[in-house]
């Protein structure tokens, strides 16, 4: 049973899909007028994780995420620039994905664009004015009333009495209402535009994501997420416009979820307010697995402040998992290799008295944990919890295996196959160890990788025999330099990665 928090009802619900196995998600995406800051990042890693988490379920996931390109800032950076508003677009389109690649996001199933969407674009509005829910000005300017939606401000928890032009809502005083918000922008000099029965012009801000969510989902689907920042008055008009549209109050999204934002010393980052940094420079100090640790090791809900000292203290805290995973991929390769004792027909992960079976209890307990605490609201902070703690017994183990303190069983290498598998599984729904192939241990690179460290390890061990200490220390260093760990144990020699 899975717990979301939905804004909408301002509490956690059991998640019921509107279709057996099936889970349908509209996240609104980036307005590409320059590149992605970190705070863009953090709602698409949240429904990656979302999205992967039911995947795993078994659940057919359905994801769309839209690009705004045409936009007033697009429009002004490509002034500023002297250039087409499509290629502005187009370049932070392209920017937006391969920040993203680099954080180890899947693509969506689809991403529509305002630009290729306006004939739905136009009919929608039409509805809205046969209805009587939108109005035309003289110059051609439509606006949804507010006053006509006796439901409106449902999402925000606002009155509409009590509200007053703010953030992103533009002040006009020709509207009936102060909150009445565009649908329709009449063309200026200058700017791209479309033939409607309005005149030339092009779409509000929030009519675009209503038409696009509902021409690829339906007009009902289960979630539909973004920042917290979006809730009013984005996607409380994207509400109102489409359920008037529909004409029914239980149409569109069932589940509002809202990722927290992101702070600089306390205060949200944005690129209006300048505190901002871009996923492209942070990568070029941080791996992007960092990164995105960095956004998960905090609940999606809750606020985020952004340092430099939390950055390099998530990277410590991802050296240990990698660690654990190195370990797990050494042991692997020892199974792999017949070093692992193995008796007849033992191929199951039970229990035994052996150190390997208590790891695998313990695994599998900590993985029934993980996933309660994923069925609790997507809680990546806590489910990762689980995760240190396997990787310390792992370790554990690892080291009594190469410090000669352990003899596998014959049942030992299936036990310690399935701790590999669950700990693989706790990182594929976070999404990190994905810049290393899981069968990189079987390609042929990585056998010759093996055989050349074969060959210089019993050179070394030659210069250690005739007792030349100068030549095998620099062996050792300079294959430290590179990457390369040496360990001296009762087995014998074991090289792994810094």
């Amino acid at each position: 049973m899975i717990f979301v928090y939905n804004t909408m009802n301002r509490q956690k619900e059991i998640f019921k899909p509107l279709k057996k196995n099936e889970v349908s998600i509209y996240c609104c995406g980036v307005t590409p007028y320059n590149p992605p800051h970190i705070g863009n990042a953090r709602p698409f890693v949240t429904w990656d994780v979302i999205r992967r988490y039911f995947s795993k379920l078994g659940y057919k996931v359905r994801y769309i995420q839209n690009f705004t390109d045409v936009d007033d800032k697009i429009i002004a950076a490509a002034n500023r620039e002297e250039v087409t508003w499509k290629e502005i677009s187009d370049r932070y389109i392209k920017a937006y994905f391969k920040a993203m690649d680099a954080l180890n996001v899947r693509h969506a199933d689809l991403y529509p664009k305002v630009s290729e969407t306006m004939p739905d674009i136009i009919s929608m509005i039409e509805t809205l004015v046969d209805k009587g829910f939108a109005y035309q000005l003289d110059n051609g300017d439509v606006f949804y009333s507010v006053e006509k939606d006796e439901h409106y401000g449902k999402l925000s928890g606002r009155k509409v009495e009590d509200m007053q032009a703010g953030a992103r809502v533009e002040v006009d005083d020709r509207k009936r209402h102060p909150m009445d918000f565009a649908l329709w922008k009449a063309a200026k000099p200058d700017e791209p535009a479309w033939d409607s029965p309005w005149g030339k012009g092009r779409p509000g801000w929030h009519i675009e994501c209503s038409t696009m969510s509902l021409k690829y989902l339906g007009e009902k689907f289960d979630f539909h997420g973004g920042g917290a920042d979006l809730i009013f008055p984005h996607h409380e008009n994207e509400i109102a416009q489409s359920q008037a549209a529909i004409g029914d109050e239980n149409s569109f999204a069932q589940y509002w979820l809202h990722n927290g934002f992101i702070t600089i010393n306390q205060e949200k980052m944005s690129k209006s307010a300048g505190n901002f940094f871009t996923v492209e420079d942070i990568l070029k100090k941080y791996p992007g697995e960092v990164i995105r640790f960095f956004l998960l090791q905090t609940h999606y809900r809750s606020p985020l402040d952004f340092s430099e000292d939390r950055i390099k203290e998530t990277q410590i805290a991802y050296n240990r998992l990698k660690h654990a995973f190195d370990n797990l991929n050494y042991l692997a390769k020892e199974i792999e290799s017949g070093k692992f004792v193995k008796s007849g027909g033992e191929k199951s992960a039970m229990i035994t008295v052996s150190q390997a079976g208590g790891l695998v209890e313990l695994a599998e307990r900590l993985m029934s944990s993980f996933e309660d605490a994923m069925n609790d609201d997507f809680n990546t902070a806590l489910a990762i919890s689980y995760m240190f703690e396997l990787s310390r017994d792992v370790n554990a183990y690892y080291n009594d295996y190469i410090g000669g303190k352990i003899f596998p069983r014959g049942a030992d290498a299936f036990i310690i196959m399935r701790v590999r598998e669950i700990f693989l599984d706790m990182a594929s729904i976070i999404g990190i160890f994905e810049n290393i192939s899981d069968v990189e241990e079987n390609s042929a690179n990585s056998k010759l990788v093996d055989k050349l460290l074969e060959i210089i390890i019993s050179i070394r061990q030659d210069a250690r025999s005739s007792k030349n200490w100068a030549a095998a220390d620099k062996i050792r260093d300079e294959l430290k330099n590179a990457g390369i760990v040496l360990e001296d144990t009762p087995q014998g020699v074991k090289w792994k990665k810094a």
